[in-house]
């Protein structure tokens, strides 16, 4: 079981580190060079589609870990999977704290034209998803260093 829990784990964490990756190395470079309409369009749908699929995604995620934690308890690479939860859980409270309120006014705002403060937010929240994906990143390598290291083949 604890095998399949290790897959799991891995593909949301995984999945989900790669889709806030995309965000922040594809997607936003290429609404910074949309028209203002496009651009106002775009990061609204995006805001808005992300902003009600992530809370759950980030804390169906933690949980997993929390199970991985519970499971490795007195085994080689507890630590590493505690620190991962740790890691995990202080992105969750740092981006309802820092992330969520940019998000939530980003994707109340008209399609029509993007005032130069909801562009600086945006930019904002752009530079704080990064540290976000670089956190979440070493929240991962915790993990995967657990699982390597506490099963050997």
């Amino acid at each position: 079981m604890t095998r399949y829990l290790d897959i799991l784990t891995i593909l949301s964490a995984g999945l989900l580190i790669g889709t806030e990756f995309a965000v922040s190395v594809f997607i936003n470079p290429v609404l910074w060079r949309l028209e203002d309409q496009a651009q106002a369009f775009a990061i609204k749908a995006f805001a808005s589609k992300l902003g009600k699929v992530m809370p759950f995604w980030y804390v169906g995620t933690l949980l997993l870990l929390v199970a991985e934690a519970i499971l490795r308890r007195s085994q080689p690479g507890e630590a590493l999977v505690i620190g991962s939860c740790a890691v995990w859980t202080a992105v969750i409270v740092l981006t309802l704290l820092f992330l969520v309120p940019i998000n939530n006014r980003i994707a109340s705002v008209g399609d029509v034209v993007l005032s130069d403060a909801v562009k600086q937010e945006h930019k904002l929240w752009d530079a704080r998803h990064r540290l976000r994906v670089v956190a979440l990143t070493v929240a991962m390598v915790l993990f995967l260093s657990a699982v390597v290291g506490g099963n050997p083949a």
